[in-house]
């Protein structure tokens, strides 16, 4: 059995898998206030249910420990294999997952300067595993590492190459959601997914990726998941005129980082959430401005990503929003009917459940598809294969 971890900046989401199938899902929420530890079956039912009170949280050691006793209470204690966990950046030398080791981990923890706010929340969970499990295998699965694959033109950006030597380009990020939807295009619709395609990966965190035959050549995000599309409450792509300007007007870089990062994106521009449902329901002009913005940036992107493939043949929307915003994928789709995307609204409507998730019309010239992801599945999947991997021929 394999667990999978996925850290964020306030949770912890797991999983086992036992196979290709999970068997468990859940996860650690609220982990710096008011803990609340759940896990259920594939079916939905209850399995833990366990909240910590506010106000003086456990440690993240005792935390992780709660996760780790019901793991093995739940498959028994010698039933865990290895656990795989998911790295935001690998930088330019990680492009495969990889065994931890001690020098991997100081590894990474040196690209702690490219990624200051995601690699320690990454990092911690793998320490605090190698504290409480020490001769447990841990597999590194990075969300770069899908997107090693791009050109280098898609890589620079135009500063002086000493910087770009030192790390400065373009990386990537959602890659193992990415990775997911490429392998799972090869069973929805083989013919596209030999074709051009781009993937939408739309959620708190957005971005886009052209996929020519399976792989990355062009994706949205860059040095940093700041890049790109407006997401929940980050900005998306910003001249750098501002940050000098704002710099100039006194504002510290941690105020700036902070704003860019927490205070930005479809929360800064309506006032009122980062939540694309809460907005779609809001009759509030500015949560209409914001919705506005979202869409016709993912239309603006994809259309430079159709220009990097050289055209268009697929679109695949997936992720919270991607899989179950109707009114969002019908807007972006209307902004791209130039394109030849043509969306049956019915079968939007019904997420494509009758359709094997196709949403487009049968005389549509862009096949246009919702699909779920699972980056859980792809950790799972790498970590099996590097402890276990399969005999040269």
């Amino acid at each position: 059995m394999i667990l999978t971890l996925n850290a964020g900046s306030s949770s912890i989401k797991f999983a086992l898998f036992d196979g290709a199938a999970a068997s468990v899902r859940g996860e650690l929420e609220n982990i710096t206030d008011a803990p609340h530890f759940f896990a259920h079956d594939p079916g939905g039912r209850t399995l833990a249910d366990r909240r910590w009170a506010a106000g003086a949280p456990p440690s993240f050691a005792c935390l992780l420990n709660a996760l780790l006793e019901f793991a093995e209470a739940h498959i028994g204690q010698d039933g865990l294999a290895a656990v795989g966990h998911r790295v935001v950046h690998g930088g330019s030398a990680h492009v495969a997952p990889a065994l931890v080791t001690p020098a991997l981990l100081d590894a990474l923890t040196a690209l702690t300067p490219l990624d200051p706010l995601h690699m320690p929340l990454n990092l911690a969970p793998v320490r605090a595993m190698l504290s409480a499990r020490p001769n447990l295998p841990q597999v590194a699965c990075f969300d770069t590492a899908f997107h090693h694959t791009l050109p280098p033109v898609a890589q620079r950006f135009a500063l002086p190459r000493a910087i770009t030597e030192a790390g400065v380009r373009r990386y990537g990020f959602h890659g193992l959601s990415y990775e997911y939807i490429a392998g799972r295009l090869a069973d929805v619709s083989p013919a596209l997914s030999r074709g051009r395609v781009i993937a939408a990966h739309l959620g708190s965190g957005a971005s886009l990726c052209a996929l020519q035959a399976g792989v990355s050549i062009a994706t949205t995000t860059g040095f940093s998941a700041l890049d790109g599309l407006v997401m929940a409450t980050r900005c998306g792509t910003l001249d750098p005129g501002v940050i000098l300007y704002l710099s100039r007007q006194g504002h510290g870089i941690s105020e700036i980082e902070d704003m860019l990062y927490r205070r930005s994106g479809l929360l800064g521009v309506s006032g009122i959430s980062g939540d694309v449902r809460v907005l779609l329901t809001s009759t509030d002009a500015h949560a209409a401005d914001a919705i506005d913005l979202f869409t016709y940036r993912i239309a603006g992107e994809a259309a430079s990503l159709a220009a990097a493939l050289g055209g268009l043949d697929g679109l695949v929307f997936t992720a919270g929003i991607g899989e179950h915003a109707p009114a969002i994928r019908a807007s972006v789709c209307n902004r791209l009917a130039w394109l030849g995307a043509d969306i049956d609204a019915e079968a939007n409507d019904a997420h494509g459940a009758k359709t094997r998730g196709r949403i487009s019309k049968p005389g549509s010239a862009i096949e246009i598809l919702v699909m779920g992801t699972d980056e859980e599945a792809m950790i799972a999947q790498h970590t099996a294969t590097i402890i276990n991997p399969r005999p040269r021929a």
